[in-house]
């Protein structure tokens, strides 16, 4: 089992100064260039990234100094970073788990490296009508869980400074709902580098064993088509999308043995078939988005930043398409600087369609207040 995901909140990172969303089963975000869409789609993966124990070294990579807010700082207190997510139990639709970190600079004279962030506090709520229960509780090298029978004990984990508890209190048995909201998390896949350079992985054999998900970078595409084929024995829909995008083009049957690839037929070219070596950028990128929505088994939530890179825009219809109908099996989070395929969606009746916009420079969404509700709702 996993969580669906009911809310997400961000403070102090990059341009997100406080912003609190309520997710839908379909979320797309358009805007203009430099308002922010990209760091609310980072948010989210650093938060699983969080889950992955690599949310220190994500920040990190990116710099805490260029990672943090840098606007008006309200409090006296240290900057830092503030991220959380709010689950559902699979039956409901009120927020029944919090998890939330917060990560920052760590104190003079802490045995870190330089520059090393630290994760500040950690926690996770049980939220039931009025009752709070902390479920995990962390504060610097201080750690509470509690344990099968409801009692808080303070826990001793050799945990460093950039390490998450979430990550390391690994005993379904002893922290379930610990472990239910790590394995949710980590199920979370990001896709905004489906590259299709000659390089690309899409472009190369990979290793012939079933696969149910498309890896981030599409390293498993063909596995993930020939899945479809041999476990499902159902491509119809498959092929159905891949002949509205290009009309006439078959993908042929996958070549199997250790290794697995697939080709393409056009019909301007009777006689022989294309290997991914020869197919166009864009028409690469198209098959790695329905191999990402269309899987044989989607993972609890989809971030897609940017798919139509690469695409003609006649391909945003048969895009829209696909994106509505994994939003029937999953959540999705689209992020698009395409207007038409943010409208093909909203045509579908099936997303919710939000403009990203900048105010004092701070990342914000049309209508959304600091509360999570959005005012036309409101009204």
């Amino acid at each position: 089992m996993v969580l669906p995901v009911r809310e997400f909140s961000a403070s102090g990172y990059r341009s997100l100064q406080r912003i609190h969303y309520p997710m839908s089963r379909l979320d797309v975000f358009v805007g203009a260039n430099g308002v922010g869409k990209s760091n609310l789609y980072r948010a989210l993966e650093l938060l699983r990234a969080a889950a992955a124990n690599t949310l220190g070294e994500e920040v990190a990579r990116e710099s805490l100094n260029l990672a943090l807010w840098a606007g008006p700082h309200k409090g006296g207190g240290p900057r830092c970073i503030r991220l959380s997510v709010g689950f559902s139990e699979p039956d409901r639709l009120e927020v029944s788990y919090r998890y939330e970190v917060e990560i920052g600079y760590s104190p003079p004279g802490a045995a870190v490296l330089p520059f090393e962030p630290q994760i500040k506090t950690e926690s996770l709520t049980y939220l039931s009508g009025q009752r709070r229960v902390r479920l995990l509780d962390r504060d610097g090298p201080s750690l509470m869980a509690r344990d099968p029978d409801g009692r808080p004990v303070k826990i001793d984990i050799d945990l460093l400074h950039s390490e998450t508890a979430l990550s390391g209190l690994q005993d379904p048995s002893r922290y379930p709902v610990l472990d239910l909201v790590r394995r949710t998390l980590l199920a979370w896949r990001f896709y905004h580098d489906l590259r299709t350079d000659p390089d690309s992985p899409m472009r190369k054999p990979c290793v012939a064993v079933a696969a149910p998900t498309l890896a981030s970078d599409g390293a498993n595409l063909a596995a993930v088509f020939a899945t479809l084929a041999t476990i499902r024995q159902d491509t119809v829909d498959l092929d159905r999308m891949i002949d509205r995008a290009f009309p006439g083009v078959r993908l042929d049957e996958l070549e199997a043995g250790r290794d697995i690839s697939f080709s393409l037929s056009f019909p301007e070219f009777p006689h022989r078939v294309f290997e991914p070596s020869e197919i166009s950028d864009g028409t690469l990128r198209f098959l790695g988005l329905a191999g990402a929505l269309m899987a044989y088994r989607l993972p609890p939530f989809i971030a897609l930043n940017e798919p139509e890179s690469s695409l003609h825009p006649d391909l945003m219809q048969p895009l829209a398409e696909m994106v509505r109908m994994a939003a029937k099996r999953t959540q999705v989070w689209l992020v698009t600087h395409s207007e038409r395929l943010a409208k093909a969606i909203e045509a579908t009746g099936d997303g919710m369609v939000r403009t990203v916009i900048k105010k004092n420079g701070a990342t914000t969404i049309e209508g959304l207040t600091l509360l999570g509700t959005f005012r036309d709702e409101d009204d």
